[in-house]
């Protein structure tokens, strides 16, 4: 039984017994998809459905459909679904709404965009007022048509039977449930070759294997009263593809579908990739970027020809102009298109030779869209002098799989897109010693925007020392150290790549006289743990007798077997011995949540939170510095995926002394708890350990949670995802919650056998250093 679900008893009161079994089964996925903002919505949505008095079955198919509507396009269609079903109250019948409801999920899935999904449901208010006979039969074949047509295709078929039996309701019954000859051949005339729903996750990999890189891809539809065939575009940094490829026909060759969506995808990531900045529309004529966008794209293709040759014949295959086409400028661009993208082709008209002059004279430094803006103004003359008329909007390259090029004269923001491209130069950061700081560093006033920022292992002090560092003295911290990780979009199904920031932060150093004070206040535990680590330490040698094979032989077994061979017995054949050194190979990081919330007080009690975690830490530490475990302790907490702060207050190569006791006492609390992020982190400073075995201990007081992230589903289930890393990296994850509630998320993170939820949070010093010496015994 949902805690959320029981904060609301008016809701379930309202429902009645029958609905309210309903919504506790479908109240678990419609958690891991929905921000609190849309489980409200969704509960006042089943309220507002059961005000209509149209019958539960209307109110049980929304229940049971929405939260896999909002998985697969989003949250914002859980309102435009509720309004079609209120829409259609007083135009058709309550099963028929039902109906709608639930197949709603097919066409998500099927779809997969929430436009194309939005397209949908007015194509249903449509149909409802048109042909109300023919809905029914067409939702029970929904799967049917969305699996062979677009949703293009599928306004096409729809609106043919409305005109041709708009007065026949027997027609309209069996042309939309595909029982008439006409259905089936406008359904035949209407499919259409591959569609991207289908083939979407293969693109995906495909790019992903070529640059290392996630792009986002979304599918476009194909509406015959604006574009009869859609051309992809880039928008936003998301590749929108049309929702459908037919075969395409080049001469004698065909060309596939995914052939068609391979050159389409790479032709996009290209210009992701290699586009540098955003071109200045303003004082150009609309031929003049035509023509710039056609030299773009090929320097944009060059440039990953050069990466990956194979390519180039991807994107040769699907060029058809020759040098016949004459009657357009699209019939020209088309030709200079080729030209530039096929070193074989051939044609002697004056504008292609310029255009392949121009471009072999630039391809040493393709770096630069601005080689693009003047290549093309000086085609742009060329081509005006051919006296041949220019049609905006018509007259562009016939390569199927190339875009339209509108993101050429969007502003582009190469910060925006940071994160998504690790193949962009990153600003390095270098440890270095003392002599090369002063000898060779050569802009000492840099900014922290510099390309190098070179960092001192140690705080620089000036020579008139007063305990004063020049960092003190200018007022600035020690430059943090950046690290960019993914991060797991559970309703796209992928990583968002570098998309959090770990910036690795000194901690605040405190008085080291606390760590005393703690030790002297937990004196009876502090001895029961010492008692257990000497019970713990290794055993040195140990010899195995009686072994088949081994180093040496067993002088007792080898007189028992002599005696038994006298008294003619089988002897036993166990006569060698074997020496075995026992050691503890095993290094333990811990990790402390250290978000605001820890800063709570503890019921009962005087202590905070953050009070009771730093004796656990303190006592933990004395025990394994005496074990004489490798460890590190390690603190985290977040202001948005660009600022995930993380402190190392002890690290596997520092000693236990008094540095490490002064950031202990001072470890504070503040800000949210991005806890994926700080795993992968720790997770990369444990896999450099050469120890056997790894444990990653997290203790944390509350579920993952940030300040720019409404999902809650969404951080729970990254930092999942950054626990399964974590095992497959061979770390053992181990998660101490203080959050009594917390059963729910721990274990779905976790796991139930790899995590502990400390109901008593006074007894976590206690708790902690015992239960790492049951872990680890």
């Amino acid at each position: 039984m949902s805690v959320e679900l029981e904060d609301h008893p008016e809701v379930l009161a309202e429902l009645g017994p029958e609905l309210e079994e309903v919504l506790r089964s479908s109240w678990a996925e419609a958690t891991r998809v929905m921000s609190p903002r849309a489980l409200d919505t969704y509960l006042r949505g089943a309220l507002d459905l059961k005000l209509l008095e149209r019958g539960s079955d209307l109110v049980a198919s929304y229940l049971q459909s929405a939260p896999a509507v909002v998985r697969e396009v989003g949250e914002d269609a859980l309102g435009q679904l509720l309004s079609t079903a209120i829409t259609m109250y007083s135009k058709t019948s309550a099963s028929v709404i039902a109906l709608v409801l639930s197949t709603s999920p097919v066409a998500a899935a099927r779809l997969g965009d929430p436009e194309l999904f939005e397209d949908y449901l007015r194509l249903l208010h449509t149909l409802v007022a048109q042909a109300p006979r023919g809905l029914r039969p067409m939702l029970e074949k929904l799967d049917v048509l969305l699996s062979n047509l677009t949703l293009g295709g599928l306004r096409r078929w729809a609106t043919w039977g409305v005109q041709a039996h708009g007065n026949d309701f027997d027609a309209q019954e069996a042309y939309f449930g595909l029982e008439s000859a006409d259905a089936r051949a406008m359904f035949q005339r209407e499919r259409r070759g591959t569609l991207f729903v289908d083939v979407q996750r293969r693109l995906r990999a495909y790019l992903r294997a070529l640059w290392g890189q996630d792009f986002f891809l979304r599918p476009t539809s194909g509406d015959p009263e604006r574009d009869e065939r859609p051309r992809p575009y880039i928008a936003g940094f998301v590749v929108h593809l049309p929702d459908a490829y037919d075969e395409h026909v080049v001469g004698e060759r065909t060309v596939g579908g995914m052939d068609l969506y391979r050159a389409a995808g790479c032709h996009a990531a290209a210009h992701l990739l290699f586009g540098d900045r955003g071109l200045r529309p303003e004082g150009l004529s609309a031929l003049q970027r035509e023509v710039i966008g056609v030299v773009e794209d090929a320097r944009v293709e060059q440039l990953a020809i050069d990466r990956f040759p194979g390519l180039g014949v991807l994107w040769r295959r699907l060029h058809d102009a020759t040098p016949q086409d004459a009657m357009s400028v699209g019939d020209f661009l088309g030709r200079i298109a080729r030209a530039l993208v096929d070193p074989d082709y051939e044609d002697d008209a004056r504008v292609v030779e310029v255009a392949r002059k121009l471009f072999a004279e630039a391809c040493a430094e393709l770096g630069s869209s601005t080689l693009s803006w003047e290549i093309g103004l000086e085609l742009t003359q060329g081509l005006a002098e051919l006296g041949v008329e220019f049609r905006p909007g018509l007259d562009h390259v016939r390569a199927p799989y190339r875009d339209d090029n509108r993101h050429l004269w969007e502003e582009f923001d190469p910060a925006a897109f940071f994160e998504l491209a690790p193949w962009v130069q990153k600003q390095v950061r270098r440890t270095v010693s003392l002599m090369e700081f002063v000898n060779e560093l050569d802009v000492e006033t840099a900014g922290d925007d510099a390309q190098e920022v070179w960092v001192l292992p140690t705080e620089l002090f000036p020579y008139e020392d007063e305990g004063v560092s020049f960092n003190q003295l200018e007022g600035r911290a020690q430059p943090a150290e950046v690290f960019r990780y993914p991060e797991w979009d559970y309703q796209m199904q992928l990583y968002r790549p570098a998309w959090c920031s770990v910036l690795e932060t000194r901690p605040a150093a405190g008085d080291p006289s606390e760590v005393e004070r703690i030790l002297e206040k937990h004196r009876p535990l502090v001895a029961r743990l010492r008692r257990i680590v000497e019970a713990m330490q290794p055993v040195g040698v140990q010899r195995l007798r009686k072994q088949e094979e081994g180093d040496d032989f067993d002088l007792n077994a080898l007189v028992f077997a002599m005696t038994e061979l006298r008294l003619r017995r089988e002897p036993d054949p166990r006569v060698m011995q074997r020496t075995l050194r026992r050691e503890r190979d095993l290094a333990v990081l811990v990790l402390v949540d250290v978000s605001e919330s820890t800063n709570g007080p503890v019921e009962g009690s005087d202590l905070r939170v953050i009070d009771l975690a730093r004796e656990a830490t303190v006592l933990l530490a004395d025990a394994l510095d005496r074990l004489g475990d490798p460890f590190a302790i390690h603190g985290f907490h977040s202001n948005g995926r660009h600022d995930v702060e993380y402190f190392r207050y002890k690290d596997f190569d520092v000693a236990y002394g008094e540095r490490v006791k002064a950031s202990l006492a001072g470890m504070t609390g503040q800000l949210s708890t991005r806890m994926g992020a700080a795993i992968r982190h720790a997770t990369s400073l444990l896999r450099r350990q050469p120890n056997e075995r790894k444990l990653l201990f997290v203790v944390t007081d509350g579920e993952p949670a940030d300040n720019d992230v409404r999902d809650p589903q969404y951080l729970r289930v990254d930092a999942k995802k950054a626990v399964e890393e974590a095992t497959t990296a061979g770390i053992q994850p181990y998660c101490i919650s203080l959050d009594p509630r917390s059963d729910e998320w721990v274990s779905r993170i976790f796991g139930v056998r790899n995590a502990a939820i400390v109901d008593r949070v006074e007894r976590l010093p206690e708790r902690l250093p015992l239960l790492y010496m049951g872990l680890t015994r």
